[in-house]
């Protein structure tokens, strides 16, 4: 049975305090003893690495669950975490899921037993739903990454690194499904190293492998580790290291502490003089590399077969930061210029309010907004204050969830996250009490990959503009057009109106994307030459085709040359809008328009009849009048799409890719599976889901992430241009 700590043992390792945010403000010794034991991390993967099995672990080897459920295909109840009904469906994390529990942890320096409060979000390890993952991590101080054993680092992988390193969240590793066939523990910590350019070292090493995987080596206390009792509950350590482990334990030992010597200075020095490192010296390397983001240390085991989950348990509490140890910015609005001077937080209860909302729902009692307090403490009742809209809002329920449950709570201190209903905001909100002007950073928004057109198979009904509005505001990637990161994005959301509103929707072809007064206009337009603004250009190639080619990041840029005052100064703003209008339906197909330069160079005026639409439909018709001489050309999405599948289909996989015009970049085969990347036009990839899975036997799985845009096919501009005149031609 384990058992927390005394508070003097926390208090002993407690560093200075030093008051940031404003004179006067301390972090008591009670803010100091409850931080100390508070972790908020997220568990973030490529789709189908166990995330959600290892999540359902956790919740109950910490007594957050009575028993254990599976995702869909092993158990009828499904995991708790995956609440929604779709996803119990389709055994696929849609929304991420927030809960908290307690864990007595292991200290690795003496052994003893710790009791820390831990706050978990488990996000979805689709592409489309990236907006999951960027919300939780932008407010999480730490995160696990999970990883196949066999598959390894995967192109989702890849897109969750960028967004921890965009929010500068510090990471372990966990390596998981140990027990599958074709595990190798090792690649996969050296594709961390090469693919993620993160040092990375196992702090583990494996007893047993594949379907004999039957626990850990921990080679930082070195012991060796095991799961037994029921579905692993008990973990049972041993001092003897197993006579086949032994060697590879010593030189894997060996391996952590080099890696650490090229990251840490303490341990450079140690290594350098060929003095023993201690596990103290192990312990406080490893959390200081972590927190600076300079390592990873890595955790094995399968939380299908229940082992090797409550080690990285301890290393959550051993190694990740607390909410003390992670810094954070906020912007002060009463200053000229805010973003030249953050204010940094401090994690104390008696300082001003500071809060986050970063996710909303529509709950069975209204809308739950989900929100991170950084500072302050937050009660039931109290008063609170929209930093964007200035609202002064009361705050009549306070919940902390678990999953799609909920507890009252009264009061919420700062590092902690919770619920509040009734409180009408958007994401990315920020809240205080009215004593100061505060705002957080919002979080990156991507821009949607595809869009739909969408409407009810019968009457249009209140419902169905009820919900494009809520899942709008619940989800800040979906469009009311509607476009997504996704074709399974736009699905899920097509089924949810199904379900929860009784709108049944039909759904069109994806596409990307949407006076007689006196005033005239007199320039040029032309492609933006990225030669001199991005390097990126390619000798030899025009204004047509060629250049529309190098346009891939780049927006249309006004400029205005006007000397002379023939268009006066006030109406210059309306030419540019009018150019904005033009580039928002091109001629060719109807989408917009870009890589292009306006400049304004001339232009006339009446003292009587000039006015700003005047001048705004002058430019609009201006860049219409000269848009087909400049040879435009439409971009294609471009797809990075990497296919997992059993190995006897190989070939029929690349004869896939092949039939759809993609081009094969890479494949890599491996015992029985194997996987090709390749790079496809979006438009050519609807459909491949139900091709897959007939041509595999089920057994395929693919992802999809947006590349870059390239200029179509001349046969299929010509279709697509045929077909917008059509649809001209019936208007």
């Amino acid at each position: 049975m384990r058992a927390a700590s005394s508070a003097s043992a926390l208090k002993s390792r407690a560093k200075p305090v030093v008051d940031t945010a404003a004179p006067g403000l301390h972090l008591s010794e009670n803010d100091i003893a409850r931080l100390m034991r508070q972790r908020n991390i997220g568990v973030s993967a490529h789709i189908d690495s166990g995330k959600t099995t290892l999540t359902e672990r956790i919740l109950f080897y910490t007594g957050r669950i009575r028993d254990i459920h599976e995702v869909r295909g092993r158990d009828a109840v499904g995991a708790k975490m995956d609440s929604m009904e779709l996803e119990r469906e389709k055994g696929i994390t849609i929304q991420s899921a927030a809960t908290f529990c307690d864990w007595n942890a292991t200290v690795p320096t003496t052994g003893e037993i710790e009791k820390y409060a831990i706050n978990i979000i488990d996000t979805p390890g689709h592409v489309d739903f990236t907006i999951e993952v960027e919300r939780a991590l932008r407010v999480l101080d730490g995160a696990v990454l999970v990883l196949c054993a066999v598959s390894g680092v995967q192109s989702q992988t890849i897109t969750v690194d960028r967004q921890m390193r965009r929010y500068n969240v510090p990471r372990i590793s966990f390596i998981n499904k140990m027990d599958r066939a074709g595990a190798n523990p090792t690649r996969v910590i050296n594709q961390i190293r090469q693919k993620l350019k993160m040092p990375a070292a196992a702090v583990q090493v494996p007893i047993g492998i594949e379907s004999d995987f039957k626990g850990v080596v921990d080679l930082v206390r070195w012991k060796a580790l095991y799961n037994e009792g029921v579905k692993g509950i008990d973990v049972v350590e041993s001092d003897e290291i197993p006579e086949d482990v032994l060697e590879l334990a010593k030189a894997k030992r060996q391996e952590l502490i080099e890696a650490l010597a090229d990251v840490d200075d303490a341990i450079g020095d140690l290594y350098l003089a060929e003095e023993e490192v201690t596990t103290p010296d192990l312990v406080s390397a490893i959390r200081r590399a972590t927190i600076s983001l300079k390592f990873s240390p890595v955790f094995l085991g399968s939380a299908i077969k229940n082992t090797g989950v409550q080690p990285m348990l301890d290393g959550v509490c051993a190694y990740l930061p607390n909410p003390r140890e992670a810094s954070v910015n906020a912007l002060d609005l009463d200053k000229p210029d805010p973003e030249s001077s953050p204010v940094q937080l401090i994690p104390a209860a008696e300082a001003p309010l500071v809060g986050l909302a970063f996710k909303l729902e529509e709950g069975r009692y209204g809308q739950l907004t989900y929100m991170r307090v950084y500072q302050g403490s937050l009660k039931r009742g109290a008063i609170i204050y929209n930093a964007r809209t200035g609202k002064k809002l009361k705050v009549p329920r306070l919940v902390k969830m678990h999953s799609n449950d909920m507890e009252d709570v009264n009061e919420i201190g700062p590092g902690e996250i919770c619920a509040i209903f009734g409180v009408e905001c958007s994401s990315g909100d920020t809240f205080t009490d009215g004593s100061t002007n505060y705002s957080m950073t919002s979080m990156f928004v991507p821009e949607p990959v595809i869009s739909l057109s969408i409407k009810p198979s019968g009457l249009e009904t209140p419902n169905f503009s009820r919900a494009l509005n809520r899942f709008q505001k619940e989800d800040p990637t979906f469009r009311t057009i509607i476009s997504g990161m996704g074709e399974l994005h736009l699905d899920i959301y097509v089924e949810r109106m199904r379900r929860e509103y009784g709108v049944t929707c039909i759904t069109g072809k994806p596409r990307t994307g949407g006076a007689g007064q006196f005033g005239r206009v007199t320039g040029f337009i032309e492609p933006i030459d990225l030669e001199t603004e991005d390097q990126g250009a390619t000798e030899g190639q025009g204004d047509g085709e060629g250049a529309a080619a190098k346009i891939q990041a780049t927006d249309s840029i006004f400029e205005n040359e006007v000397t002379g005052g023939n268009i006066p100064a006030g109406f210059i703003p309306a030419c540019e809008k009018g150019f904005r209008d033009a580039l928002e339906k091109g001629l060719l197909s109807g989408h917009p328009v870009t890589g292009c330069r306006f400049v304004l160079s001339d232009g006339a005026a009446h003292a009587v009849d000039s006015s700003e639409l005047a001048f705004r439909l002058a430019a609009f018709g201006a860049f219409r009048e000269a848009y087909n001489k400049a040879q435009p050309v439409i971009l294609e999405p471009i797809m990075a799409v990497e296919v997992v599948a059993p190995v006897e289909f190989q070939g029929a996989v690349i004869g896939g890719i092949n039939q759809r015009r993609g081009t094969i970049v890479d494949t890599e085969v491996r015992d029985d599976e194997f996987t090709v990347t390749a790079e496809v036009a979006l438009n050519d990839m609807f459909g491949y889901s139900t091709q897959l899975r007939g041509m595999t036997q089920g057994k395929g799985e693919f992802t999809m992430e947006y590349l870059k845009h390239v200029p179509c096919m001349p046969n299929v501009q010509m279709d697509m241009q045929k077909a917008y005149q059509k649809i001209l031609e019936k208007k």
